[in-house]
């Protein structure tokens, strides 16, 4: 799916991953409240680990809105154990590591880094409504405050 196709109010790919923990997460089975899905480059990075932990730290405040949050990089689900017990991280990691979630939200992307192009996620975070559509979307995300705005955006759902 190309990325000018996700745009807010429009519905959210589906998605059935695998996640730390052995177990599976379907967007699909999450219709009625809020999610979350933000995705991110890579397990124990400083920028991922930053987001993870802001995410973990509201975790009960996304909670009592009745919001899901959960974390989508091409990690292993073992990868995935090993940063969230490492982090007391609280949030679910779901693995995509053919890339397919990523390409269908259209944040698997070409990066460049020291003149080196290679393909990669891009720090991306969606909204889905109750609905399954996608209420807001941030692209190119800034970690530092981030999870704030996403929280304050839920409290507008």
């Amino acid at each position: 799916m190309p990325t000018e196709a996700l745009t807010e109010g429009a519905p959210a790919p589906d998605f059935t991953l695998e996640t730390d923990g052995g177990g599976s997460f379907a967007l699909s089975a999450q219709k009625g409240k809020p999610v979350i899905v933000y995705f991110y480059p890579k397990d124990d990075t400083p920028g991922c680990t930053k987001e993870a932990i802001a995410f973990t730290e509201m975790a009960s405040e996304f909670e009592a809105l009745g919001a899901t949050v959960v974390g989508i990089s091409p990690d292993t689900p073992a990868k995935h154990d090993k940063f969230k017990a490492k982090h007391g991280l609280a949030v679910t990691l779901a693995s995509d590591p053919e890339t397919k979630t990523c390409e269908a939200y259209g944040v698997w992307v070409e990066k460049n880094m020291y003149g080196k192009k290679y393909m990669g996620v891009e720090r991306s975070t969606f909204l889905v409504d109750a609905d399954g559509n996608l209420a807001k979307i941030w692209r190119k995300v800034k970690v530092p405050g981030h999870a704030e705005a996403v929280l304050e955006a839920v409290k507008s759902l």
